[in-house]
């Protein structure tokens, strides 16, 4: 017995096997010819696990249903109601999910779906990934550069480049910074397009965008289309302008398929069931109302729960049903046949294996991340200049009120406060460190997953551009400004080993947020949690100056890294001082209290080893924790992808 979507499946081209193009699939580099996609009986199962924490259950779920279908060069739509059905189908096909939930067979040109298929085909997500901060032109040479091979020279990688631009009618806006929807839309479709792959994925593209700039879009990929692209797209309704220029068109609903064929012989297909279609009516929402049994595939806010529940019963009942109360079309054998014969023998060679795969080294990659991150801090300059004129007068009044409170009976006890303030400060403004990787997540796995880079490259890359110029460039101002207003130590030697000091301090801090913020989607949690721990330690490391309190929590103190920033520093600045004036008792004498004269006293009070391992020691622990923080960083970003299901 045929499958239960069989009815609806429409071929779409009139080909033979044998016309197909000649294209080597599992060539590691691109494919460059014509493709036609085939999908034969896939489904597409998750487990889902309950909310409720006590009792945990899972159950599995199938989202998609036995639906095969051919797509060629040409604008190939899927729609649907708004149940995730169209975007998972697209996902799917573009082996952009999880494949161990994948039953049934995915073909290009009647052979297997290479495994690093991701990597050898453009593919747009609803939400744009282009960084606004770059020019336009900027954007299309970090793709050209990381996604064609090393062998394409740089005439012919510029060649490229120009040619897509003219094509998308870029010329003008190249050396403009994508801010606007439209541009950015545009800008993402020339990013996929200067790799020349001949399969164009692109997910809801007209999201968000007025009608004049979704026909604006929906015109450029008409024009690659007849180029002998094969664009398939999920779109939400479109007008009829939009409309008429499918070639293809995919309808799913409830994860069934409920159409697929010639957009032109949809309307056919429907009213010969016996659906009314009035002539002013948009076929897409004709379509649409009759697959939702009636009822307009809106959002609205004020729905109440039994209206949302017909609603979605009324869909199953229509999908349910539909094979039964469709026709079936006449050249629905012939389909079946040619599906059948692109599958061929390629049962017996399935693989569900997905890999990524660069066509660029390691250094290159390196080199071109670093340029971007750069030009991305750049990209702000007013947020720069403003964030460095507040530090600056910050730092003058701090170092100008310690300089003005200065008197022999409280200058250790003042340098000492200082000192803790200046820790504090590194470790205040590393807190929205976090946020590097969380703003930048969904490009991260865009464009790692499209072949761009690797893991590491991007790792090693981001780190130094973006945490030198936001996190240690502003905390070393802040430093050196107080440093010299305040009148702390002047030599040349202990000048450099604080500056050293503050910035293992700075990187450490930073790496905290970083470890937490890989791994999670809202940038608030992270600085919610990097600020409690930061303010508990810097409260023990200011009641670290009287050792008797709370022996309890001692312990606390080896896994504060202000504490071992604050030890070295105030190593650095006590080690040979003597803080009284020489020849001058009096002076002391007027102190109500005992006054500790030399350096040396108060750090050994404070359980110092005055040795120079006293000193370095704070730093080894420092390298120690970064470096253990930063491979839970690197290791939350290979996990990533994983969780997203990329």
């Amino acid at each position: 017995m045929s499958s239960s979507n069989d009815p609806t499946v429409i071929p779409m081209i009139e080909r033979r096997q044998g016309d197909l193009p000649e294209t080597n699939t599992s060539d590691p580099e691109t494919l460059t010819k014509e493709a036609v996609l085939s999908f034969h009986n896939i489904s597409y199962r998750e487990t889902v696990q309950s909310s409720f924490p006590l009792r945990q259950q899972t159950r599995v779920m199938e989202r998609l249903s036995s639906i095969s279908g051919i797509m060629g060069p040409g604008l190939n739509a899927i729609m649907g109601p708004q149940d995730g059905s169209r975007s998972l189908l697209l996902d799917v096909l573009a082996a952009r999910r999880d494949p161990c939930g994948l039953s049934g067979d995915i073909l290009i040109n009647g052979k297997p779906r290479p495994a690093n298929f991701k990597c050898t085909s453009g593919y747009i997500p609803q939400n744009d990934v282009v960084l606004g901060t770059v020019t336009v032109r900027d954007n299309l040479e970090f793709s050209a550069a990381l996604r064609l091979p090393m062998t394409v020279t740089r005439d012919e990688k510029r060649r490229r480049i120009n040619e897509v631009l003219e094509l998308l009618h870029l010329e003008k806006e190249q050396n403009v910074k994508p801010r606007s929807k439209g541009l950015r839309k545009r800008t993402s479709i020339a990013m996929e397009l200067v790799t020349e792959h001949p399969i164009l994925f692109l997910d809801d593209p007209t999201t968000g965008l007025d009608l004049r700039t979704t026909t604006d879009v929906i015109s450029i990929l008409r024009r690659m289309s007849m180029k002998g692209k094969t664009i398939i797209f999920s779109i939400n309704q479109p007008q009829y302008s939009i409309f008429r220029f499918f070639d293809s068109l995919t309808l799913v609903a409830s994860g069934k398929l409920m159409f697929h064929g010639p957009a032109r012989d949809a309307l056919e297909y429907f009213t010969s069931a016996g659906y009314q279609y009035e002539s002013h009516n948009n076929p897409a929402d004709f379509f649409l109302d009759v697959i939702n049994g009636g009822f307009p595939d809106t959002e609205e806010d004020g729905h109440e729960a039994d209206e949302n529940e017909e609603f979605v019963e009324r869909q199953h009942q229509v999908t349910g049903k539909w094979p039964i109360c469709m026709p079936s079309p006449p050249y629905h054998s012939a389909t079946r046949a040619r599906l059948d014969q692109l599958l061929g023998e390629q049962k017996l060679d399935r693989s569900s294996a997905v890999e990524t795969t660069c066509v660029t080294p390691f250094w290159h990659q390196l080199g071109w991340i670093t340029r971007r991150s750069f030009k991305n801090f750049l990209g702000f300059p007013w947020v720069t200049t403003i964030q460095v004129i507040i530090i600056v007068i910050l730092a003058v009044v701090v170092g100008t009120a310690f300089r003005l409170l200065q008197n022999v009976c409280t200058e250790l006890q003042m340098r000492a406060i200082l000192i803790l303030l200046l820790t504090g400060f590194q470790c205040i403004t590393s807190v929205t460190a976090g946020e590097l990787f969380v703003i930048d997540q969904d490009r991260f796995l865009h464009e790692h997953t499209s072949g761009y880079y690797r893991v590491s490259s991007y790792f090693f890359g981001k780190l130094p551009a973006e945490l030198i110029p936001r996190r240690l460039l502003p905390s070393t101002i802040f430093t050196l400004i107080t440093y010299f207003i305040a009148g702390l130590r002047t030599s040349v030697r202990g000048f450099f080993t604080m500056t050293f000091t503050i910035m293992m301090l700075a990187y450490s801090a930073s790496s905290l947020s970083l470890s937490l913020g890989a791994g999670e989607n809202v940038a608030a949690i992270t600085t919610l949690l990097v600020t409690i721990y930061f303010v508990f330690m810097l409260f023990f490391s200011g009641l670290s100056l009287d050792t008797g309190f709370l022996p309890v929590l001692s312990w606390i103190r080896y896994f504060s890294i202000p504490h071992y920033g604050f030890r070295a520093l105030l190593h650095n600045e006590f080690l040979g001082q003597n803080f009284c004036p020489e020849y001058n008792t009096e002076e002391v004498s007027r102190c109500q209290n005992y006054v500790i004269c030399t350096g040396e006293e108060f750090l050994e009070i404070q359980g110092f080893h005055l040795s120079s391992w006293g000193f370095w020691e704070n730093h080894l622990a420092l390298a120690c924790i970064m470096i253990i923080l930063l491979t839970i960083t690197y290791v939350q970003l290979l996990l990533l992808k994983k969780r997203k299901h990329c």
